[in-house]
């Protein structure tokens, strides 16, 4: 295992595609995902793209944990998602807090279907056919983003952005209350 280095705003890398993962079994994969893992954890990141640390490849993971800057996060298994594919999304949107590893200090409440129908393939080659909804929702969405160059700050206005400090005192209010369609 071996902790990576996380591109900052700014970096080409978090402005491009990504490309399809080719060969999901080869060694190289294998270990960035086991890389990937274990950066995000020593980040308390619950997710992580693989751009995020300048490989432009179709792959991120979703890690949904408790931590210090998602207190109220589900648990579940860190999960590598490989040449990941919306299928379906809700037409609800709804509002939450996001941040980026790759945007520090940077929070904004964003809107994002409730619930994403998906497919990719897992560490094994297997396609997976899953529907992820509410808060793994919003980190499968947000991730999906890094995969097509488009950062959480692009969805929001410049002055609805707070800082890392005031997020944590406001984190625990109600979000505004405003829900949105998908057109």
């Amino acid at each position: 295992m071996s902790k990576l280095s996380i591109s900052q705003i700014g970096a080409p890398v978090l402005r491009q595609t990504a490309q399809d993962v080719e060969f999901p079994l080869s060694a190289a994969i294998q270990q960035l995902v086991i890389d990937l893992i274990y950066t995000a954890e020593l980040a308390n990141g619950v997710g992580i793209a693989a751009p995020q640390v300048a490989a432009s490849l179709n792959l991120f993971i979703l890690a949904s944990r408790p931590s210090p800057r998602y207190p109220q996060a589900p648990t579940m298994e860190p999960t590598a998602i490989i040449n990941p594919k919306i299928i379906d999304r809700s037409s609800e949107n709804i509002g939450g807090w996001e941040g980026c590893l790759s945007v520090p200090d940077q929070r904004a409440v964003v809107y994002r279907a409730r619930w994403v129908d998906v497919e990719y393939c897992n560490m094994q080659g297997e396609l997976q056919h899953k529907r992820f909804s509410d808060f793994v929702a919003r980190i499968f969405q947000h991730e999906y983003d890094h995969l097509r160059g488009v950062l959480f700050i692009d969805h929001v206005r410049p002055n609805d952005l707070v800082s890392e400090e005031k997020y944590q005192q406001i984190c625990f209010d109600p979000l505004p209350s405003q829900e949105h369609s998908v057109s």
